[in-house]
C-alpha cells in the first residue's frame, strides 16, 4: 500500500515528543507541533514586556521542544533546515487544525487520565481518515480511546517509537480490536518506507513486546549482580558486547535511560500482569528506589551507577559500590570465557564460549540468557503472535545482534534446554512442542534457502520487505560470480551485479582493487550495470592504511608509486566504464571510501551515512582521484574566466578536505558536495538501500546510458595557490593548526589550485592525479605524517603533532 501521509501533528513537545516531530521533518513531512498554553510567565518574557495572550508566549513549550534538538547529541535532526518543516502551536488555539492532518500522534505525559481527556478533545475537531495513535511506551491502547466513538476507534492504534526515534529502527504498532486493518496497513507502509522504520506488531499488553523483555532483562541482571556481590562495571564487561549486546551494556544503559525511567515502566509491567513471579521478577530492589529518592537518576543528573569525576590525571569515571552505595575506581573483570568470546569466528561460537563456560562470567551470561529466553517463549502468544517479531523487536529496540530465539539456535536448543531441565526450570509449552516434533532450532533454512521459523506446529517462511535484498542469502543461493578474500561480485538480478566488500573493516586493499577492475570487464561484457554496496557494519573505512605506512618506512617508493597509480586508473575505469555505476554507501564511508564513491555515475547514499576525505588527519591528503573528483564535483558549471566564483568553490574544497569535514548525515554530506543535490539519491530506510541503487542503475540503462566524456577542469592556477596558503598560514600563526597541518595543507593547496598555472587554465583530469600523486608520496615519507598513521593504527584516533 503507498503511504498517503503528507501532514502530520505531535502533542506533546517533551523530549520524545519533539524529538518524533524531528523524524518526521527529516523524513520531509511538515509537522505541527503542538503543546500546553503556559500558565505563567518566564522572566525572559516578563523583560520583554509580553503578555500570556502573545503568540510566542502560548506556544513556548512547543518552541522549546524545537529549539532542544539543535543542541541535543547525538543530533534529532539531519540538518537543521529540517526544523524548517516543523511549525509551532498550542493545544488551545490550534487543537481545530488537526481536522487538516492525515496523522496525529500523542506523546503526552504517560497517564491514562490525562490521554482519554485529550483523545476526547481530539475527537470533537477529528475528521473520518486522519489517523490517530499514541506513542505510549506500555499503556492500554484500548482503554485510551474506550469512551470514543466507533469510528475513532476504527482510526486509532499505537505507534512506540523508541529513544532517539532518528536512530532507533524499531517501531511497534499495536492495532486494537477495533482498528480497521487499512489504516494498520497504511502505517506499516508508511513507517517502512518513508521514516524508515522496521516495523513489529505488538499485542495491546504492558509494555509490549521490546520493553517488556528488555526490562526484564535488566531486572533479572540486577538481582543478579546484588546476588554475586558484583558492581555494575563488572557486569556490563560481560552483558555488553560480549553477550551481543551494546557496548552500553546494561549499567550505562539504565544511565542513558533515567532510572527513574526504569523504575516507572518495570512498576507497569508489575501492577498489570497476574503471575505473582512476574510481578517479583519486576520488582525494584532497595538500592535502586534509594538511588532515585537522592536524585541520582543516570546520565541527566551526573550519576547514577557511574559517575564521572575530575581527578589529578584528568576525568575518570568511578563506579557505584552496591554493597557500600559509594563511589570506587572501576574494575576490570577478568574471566577466560570473556577472551575466548573475543577470539570467536562467529556469533555462535562467541555466545557458546560464554555460557558454557564455567567461570564467574560464563554463570552470569548463563543465568541471565536462560532467564531471558524462557522468558521470552512463555509470553508467546500474549505478547505477539510469532518469534521473528519478539526477535526483531529486540534486536532493533536493543540493538542486540541476536533476538531470544536467535540465541537459542545460536546456543543449541537441545543443549541448553537439557541443562535447564537439570536446574529445575519449567520449559514453556512452544519450547516443549519445537523438541516434540523433532526440530532442533527455531529457524531452518529451506531448500529454497528461504528463512522460515518455527509456529504452530510446522516450519513458516519469513517474510521479508519486497524491497530488502540480502547479500548472504543471495550467496547461499550460489549467486556468487567471482571473489576473493577482499570482495565478491554477486548476481542481485535484473541483469545487475554488486560489488561487495568483505575485507577487515571493508578497507580498500590490493584484492579489491583486483575485483573492481574485474568487475569493470565482468559488468561491461555480460550485465546491464553495477552495484557497489555491502552490508558490513560500515561500507568503507578507507584504504588500507598499515600498507601505505609499511611501504612508507621501508621507503619503498616505487611500490607505493604503483599502488597509488593503480587505485587511480582503477577509479577512472569506474568513471569512464560503459555500464552505470551507482554505489551505495552508508554508516562510515571515508577517505579511499569516498573516492571509490565520486567517479560513480550515481550514489545512492543511506540517510545515516559519514562520509568524508578524512586523509589530513593521517598526515596525508586524498590520493585515489579524490581532489580531482570533488574539483569537478564543485566546477562542473563555471566559467572558467569566472575567478571570484571559480575561487570560491576551490577554497570550499580545500576546506571540506583540509578539515577533514565529515558528515553527520547524507544531508550534510550534500553541503558539503560529496552527494549532489537532484542527482545523487537517499535511502531513509537502510534495509532498502541496495534495492533503491539497483533501481539506479536500471532506470539509467533504460535511457540509453552513456559513459561521462573527459573534461578539462578550470583551475585557480598560482594566484589561487597562493589564496589559500595563506589562509592557511594564518591559521598557523593563529595556533589552530601545526607546522606539520601547515605543510600537509600546502600540499593540498597546489593540487587543488592546479599547481603553478595561470588562472583559469583548463587541465585535463591526468596532470591533477599526477600531481596528486606526487604530493601523496612526498607526505608518505614525512615522519610526522608515519607517526600519525602510526597513530591512528594503535590508538584509532588522530595526532595532532
Amino acid at each position: 500500500m503507498l503511504a498517503k501521509i503528507k501532514r502530520a501533528a505531535v502533542i506533546g513537545a517533551g523530549v520524545m515528543g519533539a524529538a518524533i516531530a524531528g523524524h518526521l521533518a527529516n523524513a520531509g513531512i511538515r509537522t505541527l507541533l503542538l503543546d500546553i498554553v503556559p500558565r505563567e510567565l518566564s522572566e525572559k518574557e516578563k523583560a520583554a514586556g509580553l503578555s500570556l495572550a502573545d503568540k510566542s508566549v502560548r506556544n513556548r513549550l512547543a518552541r522549546t521542544g524545537v529549539e532542544r534538538l539543535y543542541k541535543e547529541k547525538p543530533a534529532p535532526l539531519f540538518h537543521r533546515r529540517v526544523a524548517e518543516r516543523i511549525e509551532l502551536g498550542n493545544l488551545e488555539d490550534d487543537l481545530p487544525r488537526l481536522a487538516e492532518m492525515d496523522w496525529v500522534v500523542e506523546a503526552v505525559v504517560e497517564n491514562l487520565s490525562i490521554k482519554q481527556d485529550l483523545f476526547a478533545r481530539i475527537e470533537k475537531v477529528w475528521q473520518s481518515g486522519t489517523i490517530i495513535s499514541s506513542n505510549t511506551s506500555g499503556i492500554s491502547i484500548q482503554n485510551m480511546v474506550k469512551a470514543c466513538s466507533p469510528e475513532f476507534r476504527s482510526h486509532f492504534l499505537g505507534t512506540h517509537f523508541f529513544n532517539p526515534p532518528r536512530y532507533m529502527k524499531l517501531l511497534e504498532i499495536i492495532p486494537t480490536k477495533d482498528t480497521d486493518a487499512s489504516i494498520v496497513a497504511e502505517m506499516k507502509a508508511f513507517a517502512e518506507d518513508v521514516l524508515g522504520k522496521g516495523v513489529v506488531f505488538a499485542k495491546d499488553t504492558p509494555n509490549f513486546i521490546a520493553n517488556r523483555i528488555g526490562v526484564y532483562g535488566l531486572a533479572i541482571t540486577f538481582q543478579k549482580m546484588l546476588e554475586e556481590g558484583l558492581g555494575p562495571d563488572e557486569v556490563d564487561a560481560v552483558t555488553g558486547r560480549a553477550m551481543g549486546r551494546p557496548k552500553s551494556a546494561t549499567f550505562r544503559t539504565l544511565d542513558l535511560v533515567g532510572l527513574d525511567t526504569f523504575i516507572h515502566v518495570s512498576d507497569n509491567v508489575r501492577e498489570n500482569v497476574d503471575d505473582p513471579a512476574e510481578k517479583q521478577a519486576f520488582s525494584i530492589p532497595e538500592l535502586l528506589r534509594t538511588m532515585v529518592d537522592k536524585g541520582w537518576l543516570g546520565a541527566k543528573s551526573g550519576q547514577g551507577f557511574f559517575k564521572k569525576v575530575k581527578g589529578e590525571k584528568g576525568s575518570e569515571i568511578l563506579a557505584l559500590d552496591p554493597a557500600t552505595g559509594e563511589y570506587r575506581p572501576r574494575k576490570k573483570l577478568k574471566a577466560p570465557s570473556l577472551e575466548m568470546a573475543k577470539r570467536a569466528k562467529s556469533k555462535s561460537e562467541q555466545l557458546q564460549a560464554l555460557v558454557y563456560a564455567d567461570d564467574v562470567a560464563g554463570r552470569l551470561a548463563w543465568h541471565i540468557t536462560k532467564k531471558v529466553l524462557l522468558y521470552s517463549a512463555a509470553r508467546i502468544p500474549e505478547i505477539a503472535d510469532d518469534i521473528v517479531s519478539v526477535d526483531r523487536a529486540m534486536r532493533w529496540g536493543f540493538n542486540w545482534d541476536l533476538g531470544p530465539f536467535e540465541v537459542w539456535d545460536a546456543i543449541g536448543v537441545e543443549k541448553s534446554v537439557a541443562r535447564m531441565r537439570a536446574e529445575g526450570e519449567t520449559i514453556p509449552p512452544l519450547v516443549e512442542e519445537l523438541l516434540a516434533k523433532g526440530a532442533t532450532s527455531f529457524y531452518q533454512q529451506q531448500l529454497d534457502h528461504d528463512r522460515a521459523f518455527y509456529l504452530g506446529g510446522q516450519f513458516r517462511q519469513v517474510e521479508e520487505h519486497p524491497k530488502s535484498i540480502s547479500l548472504a542469502r543471495l550467496k547461499q543461493q550460489g549467486k556468487v560470480v567471482q571473489s576473493n578474500s577482499g570482495a565478491s561480485l554477486i548476481d542481485i538480478g535484473d541483469e545487475v551485479l554488486c560489488l561487495e566488500f568483505h575485507s577487515p573493516n571493508n578497507a580498500i586493499g590490493t584484492d579489491i582493487i583486483q575485483m573492481v577492475n574485474t568487475a569493470v570487464k565482468e559488468v561491461s561484457t555480460n550485465w546491464r550495470g553495477l552495484v557497489i554496496g555491502n552490508q558490513g557494519s560500515h561500507f568503507c573505512v578507507g584504504a588500507n592504511l598499515m600498507l601505505i605506512l609499511m611501504e612508507a618506512q621501508d621507503q619503498n617508493w616505487p611500490e607505493l608509486d604503483l599502488m597509488v597509480r593503480q587505485f587511480q586508473k582503477t577509479m577512472g575505469s569506474l568513471r569512464t566504464m560503459d555500464r552505470p555505476v551507482v554505489v551505495a554507501p552508508f554508516g562510515m564511508n571515508l577517505g579511499g571510501g569516498v573516492e571509490i564513491s565520486l567517479p560513480a555515475d550515481r550514489m545512492q547514499a543511506s540517510a545515516e551515512t559519514y562520509m568524508g576525505l578524512v586523509e589530513t588527519g593521517v598526515g596525508l591528503i586524498p590520493g585515489g582521484g579524490g581532489n580531482k573528483e570533488m574539483l569537478l564535483r564543485l566546477t562542473a558549471d563555471i566559467d572558467p574566466r569566472d575567478s571570484i566564483r571559480l575561487q570560491n568553490s576551490v577554497n570550499k574544497v580545500f576546506e571540506t578536505i583540509a578539515m577533514a569535514k565529515v558528515s553527520t548525515s547524507a544531508a550534510e554530506a550534500e553541503e558539503y558536495g560529496y552527494l549532489r543535490k537532484g542527482i545523487d539519491g537517499v535511502s531513509i530506510n537502510q534495509d532498502h538501500l541496495l534495492y533503491d541503487a539497483k533501481e539506479q542503475v536500471l532506470a539509467l540503462a533504460r535511457t540509453g546510458y552513456r559513459p561521462p566524456e573527459p573534461q578539462k577542469i578550470p583551475v585557480v592556477g598560482e594566484t589561487g595557490y597562493y589564496t589559500l596558503r595563506l589562509g592557511a598560514y594564518s591559521m598557523l600563526q593563529s595556533g589552530y593548526i601545526s607546522e606539520h597541518d601547515y605543510k600537509i595543507a600546502d600540499k593540498l593547496a597546489y593540487v587543488l589550485s592546479g599547481g603553478t598555472v595561470p588562472a583559469g587554465t583548463l587541465v585535463d583530469e591526468q596532470y591533477l592525479l599526477d600531481i596528486e600523486r606526487e604530493a601523496f608520496l612526498s607526505l608518505a615519507g614525512e615522519p610526522k605524517s608515519q607517526q600519525r598513521m602510526q597513530h591512528m593504527l594503535t590508538k584509532k584516533k588522530p595526532l595532532r603533532n
